[in-house]
């Protein structure tokens, strides 16, 4: 085998993975577009892995380990995948433990200990302990989607460091696989020693006392006296001085070793009781200087945190629809700088008086003026607006972008406002600027300068700050890796900040564990230079293809194909959408756990495939279509995306390419063309219903056009809406006049609804006015965009303009039918005709919740529990629902806490996708509705939702519209 796996070429990587696919139970990707989805983390590198395995148990690890030596290919453990520095990517076999290897394996309530298997995301494990009043106490702002092993393997901190330490601190033993293949629970060296031990482990653990001793003294010396050192291997642990302080623990050594060591089957940590109470202090400062400055005096007051959120971060952030109303509650005037500060408790008296300590020091250093966020949805609130900080500075448009590199430096706190400032100096001698926030409590401060990494210049400038940057860390004796590890960002580094004998050290260590080479090889030792541009995500000669031109309108991002790759490209990895505790986001991934089917990995596929990466006419590929296939175009990603990627117009896109390449099926064509054959289909109701009623007409159409047996499609209603019922209905209009968008759906299958807002409406003071087209009723054009036929969506959104124009708000009632016309319609006519037409359009409930008219409605005593369509979520008209419920008296209007639904629009019919529409549906909604009273009343507005509600749970779901019409006063 050769030294460095990392290296080798494989000559027949097919044998390999047929290989691994005979003796693992779980899943091996070896083509182009996985590997290309495992080529990148959250830092700037792209390296393409060998290949890809999903195991299913800690057997299948063992076994593709073994394989792999056995055929020289390097070995990569996988979490997450969010590294900052480059950790999780490099030429070798990847191993994603997430999926699977999630499992709480035993927990010890009074020990206080838990162990748990790799892949297990933190806030799994802190849901799952948090009825026995326990918690783990090392909290990254990725908690929702970090896996146990990623934080392990980079020695994680968090914003409570000061209180708890770090990962290393809190890990008391790894069940490791060695590269030879031998398997051995590292703990306190004491607990190590024994006669079962293998010889092999003996003789490791020998040579790693040897070198500790040996090195003790310039290990002293040269280590920085930092909580945050996260630099190196923790070699400080073999030491003399370790033993008998608990410290002395071969856990330690692994834990930050970027699996370059070993690989971490079960994890053995410190749990600690829940902290019930908790209160926050938001200080305001005119300076940045000045909130440095104020930083250790903070300190002395013993919180639990001190996290700083500058300037950039406020501005940013605000253009963020998602987090907006959330900064401005936390400011007070315009402050330059925040400085968040935590305390917890378990009563509230002593929280409120360290409260008013924090306000009298704030008025002692002349900053008075504290935000008090006592109230726990407000610090839910701004607990998402931290953790979201690092992708917030992503937000910028354009290709440069803050960039992690020198990002979490640590130094002591009375040196960190001469640090900072002096870094300030560096970056500005360079023509860029620094953002910053993060850990004030501890001196390591995420700061990341504006560079374009496309830019050859920009990656020499990169270097420049990074060289003066470090010198600095060694001058006032702080740490240059404080959080985000070593991986290819910093390892270079490590001569410089520990001198070369330490250096010899860290690669004696690894010699000692992995003689082979076989663990994520030239990380930490012997690594790449830090601006070794064959590595970055944008190596030399990246760019788009010529080959493919966009159908829809991007200029709001600059960049090639008319800004399209730039959108795609807003991607930066960080893995939001792999997080179970957003709003919606993603739903697929949620019931698949798979890379492909992320929004991470959907816009990884898309950057791949636009500059190239996956071959020719990669828009229009099966791989491309694999990617896409269960993306439900929910809009999620494009408001709880840090950085806004919005997947569902990216669909459209790849939708359009393979439709224009490989034409258009039977069942798509029937989709799209709905709204034309509706008005002839409707006059025969009862034939067109045959189908739901007839067995051999379900099977034949599953058969021929795809459409699941197993489903009823919706029923075609002999008493459809007309649209000369408007004039009747509405006559008086002493308020004014609204277009009432009367769509395919609610026309055709539940006109009930829309008779139901011509009453509210009336009530409400308005008079509903239906354009007279003279034929075709209009339609959003939303069936064609589904199926990639962007030029016939076009036509009808020029129709449907040219039809409701004037300045009348135009009303509608489904979701996504009313939404498409806010939003698809700017991408498909772009321009300031279409941006006044888009503001016209709302949800009938917006237009009441903002309008407030005196409405005469009956007190309706009970509960009435609200699911919200995935595009009133996205856009912020969901809260209008509420409030719209909420002025009937006597009624309580609940928010069932749910991700899609599943059904999107004709997702949920589809053979192909049944089993995820249903897995969607029971992840959140079906619960909730089977949960739900038999005296509830169950609304969702979105035709999708209710009938998935019926047709899965048995309950009968009703629009928003129709319960306001029962609680309308009689006459």
């Amino acid at each position: 085998m050769s030294a460095n796996p990392a290296e080798s070429v494989m000559p027949d990587n097919a044998a390999f993975a047929m290989r691994l696919a005979r003796n693992i139970k779980g899943e091996v990707l070896f083509d182009r577009a996985s590997r290309g989805r495992y080529s990148t983390d959250a830092s700037i590198y792209q390296v393409d892995p060998v290949g890809v395995i999903v195991p299913e148990t800690i057997d299948d690890v063992v076994a593709a380990m073994a394989i792999a030596r056995d055929e020289g290919v390097a070995v990569l453990p996988r979490g997450g995948g969010t590294s900052q520095c480059g950790q999780t990517v490099n030429r070798a076999l990847v191993i994603d433990c997430s999926k699977h290897l999630r499992r709480v394996l035993h927990v010890d309530a009074e020990a206080r200990t838990a162990v748990v298997e790799p892949g297990l995301v933190l806030g799994h494990l802190n849901n799952a302990l948090s009825a026995q009043n326990l918690f783990f106490p090392v909290d990254p702002s990725t908690h929702a989607r970090c896996t146990i092993g990623g934080m392990a393997a980079n020695n994680s901190c968090g914003s409570k460091s000061i209180r708890y330490g770090l990962m290393a601190d809190n890990v008391r033993s790894i069940e490791a696989v060695l590269s030879d293949g031998t398997q051995h629970r590292f703990g306190v060296i004491g607990d190590n020693l024994g006669d079962r031990m293998p010889a092999t482990v003996a003789d490791l653990i020998q040579r790693l006392q040897v070198l500790g001793a040996s090195e003790a003294d310039e290990i002293a010396a040269r280590f920085p006296r930092q909580l945050r050192r996260v630099g190196g291997y923790n070699i400080d642990a073999l030491t003399p001085a370790a033993r008998g302080s608990g410290r002395d623990n071969l856990a330690r050594l692994l834990v930050g070793s970027e699996g370059t060591l070993a690989f971490s089957a079960a994890i053995e940590l410190c749990l600690y009781p829940i902290k019930p109470r908790k209160v926050l202090g938001i200080c305001q400062f005119p300076t940045f200087r000045k909130a440095m400055e104020a930083s250790r005096h903070i300190v002395a007051l013993q919180p639990e945190a001190v996290e700083l959120v500058d300037r950039t971060m406020i501005d940013l952030g605000r253009g963020i629809p998602i987090y907006r109303a959330t900064i401005d509650r936390m400011l007070l005037g315009e402050p330059d700088s925040l400085l968040i500060v935590e305390f917890h408790g378990d009563a509230d008296a002593p929280l409120l008086a360290k409260l008013a300590e924090l306000e009298a020091l704030m008025g002692e250093l002349g900053h008075p003026g504290v935000v008090r966020a006592v109230d726990p949805a407000l610090q839910a609130d701004i607990a998402a607006v931290r953790e979201a900080g690092l992708n917030i500075m992503m937000s910028m448009k354009g290709d440069a972008k803050p960039v992690s590199f020198i990002e979490d430096c640590a130094v002591d706190l009375d040196d960190l406002a001469d640090y900072t400032e002096r870094l300030n100096d560096v970056f500005e001698r360079h023509g860029t600027k620094g953002t910053w926030y993060a850990h004030a409590s501890v001196g390591c401060l995420h700061v990341r300068p504006v560079l374009n990494m496309k830019d050859p210049n920009d990656v020499a400038r990169m270097r420049s700050v990074a060289e003066e940057a470090f010198a600095l860390v060694r001058e006032y004796k702080g740490s240059h890796s404080g959080e985000h590890g070593d991986g290819l960002a910093r390892s270079e580094f490590h001569e410089p900040m520990f001198g070369s004998r330490i250096v010899r050290a860290f690669e004696a260590v690894k010699q000692a564990f992995d003689p082979i080479g076989l663990m994520n090889p030239n990380r930490i030792t012997q690594p790449a230079r830090m601006d070794d541009r064959t590595l970055f995500r944008y190596s030399p000669g990246y760019g788009a293809v010529s080959d493919f031109t966009p159908k829809l309108d991007w200029s709001e991002h600059p960049g090639a194909l008319g800004g399209m790759l730039g959108a795609v490209e807003m991607c930066n990895n960080n893995g939001t959408c792999r997080g179970f505790d957003a709003g919606v986001m993603c739903p697929s991934y949620r019931v698949t756990r798979d890379e492909v089917h992320l929004t991470r990995g959907r816009a990884n596929t898309l950057r791949l495939a636009l500059t190239g990466q996956l071959g020719a006419d990669a828009m229009a590929s099966d791989a491309m279509a694999e990617a896409m296939a269960l993306c439900v175009s929910c809009k999620a990603c494009k408001r709880e995306c840090p950085t806004g990627v919005d997947m569902a117009k990216m669909k459209l896109e790849v939708s359009a390419a393979r439709a224009e390449r490989h034409g258009v099926r039977w069942r798509e064509t029937l989709i799209a063309e709905l709204p034309r054959y509706a008005p002839l289909v409707s006059r025969v109701p009862m034939a067109a219903n045959l189908r739901n009623h007839l067995p051999p007409l379900r099977w034949l159409t599953e058969r021929v056009l795809g459409l699941s047996a197993a489903r009823r499609l919706p029923k075609w209603r002999a008493d459809k809406f007309l649209d000369k019922e408007a004039a009747t209905a509405t006559a008086a209009s002493p308020r004014g006049e609204v277009y009432l968008l009367a769509d395919t759906f609610n026309r055709y299958f539940e006109p009930e609804n829309l008779r139901a807002a011509l009453k509210l409406l009336a009530a409400a003071g308005y008079r509903a006015v239906m354009p007279n087209t003279g034929g075709r009723p209009l339609c959003c054009g939303r069936t064609w965009l589904a199926v990639g036929l962007v030029d016939k969506a076009r036509e009808e959104a020029a129709r449907t303009m040219r039809y409701l124009p004037h300045d009348l708000p135009i009303v509608g009632l489904e979701p996504s039918c009313l939404m498409t016309l806010r939003d698809e319609y700017r991408s498909l006519l772009p321009g300031s005709e279409t941006d006044r037409f888009a503001q016209r359009a709302m949800l009938l409930s917006e237009f009441i919740a903002r309008q407030k008219p005196a409405l005469s409605l009956r007190a309706m005593p009970g509960t009435v529990r609200v699911h919200g369509h995935c595009h009133q979520k996205a856009f912020g008209a969901f809260p209008d629902a509420l409030a719209m419920l909420r002025l009937i008296p006597k009624l309580s209007a609940l928010p069932i806490t749910s991700s899609c639904c599943g059904m999107a629009g004709a997702f949920g019919y589809q053979a192909e996708t049944q089993a995820a529409s249903r897995a969607m549906a029971e992840a959140d909604l079906l619960p909730a509705v089977r949960a739900a009273a038999a005296h509830h009343y169950i609304v969702a507005d979105g035709t999708s939702c209710r009938h998935q509600i019926r047709d899965l749970a048995g309950r009968e779901a009703i629009h928003s519209v129709r319960l306001m019409e029962r609680a309308l006063e009689a006459g």
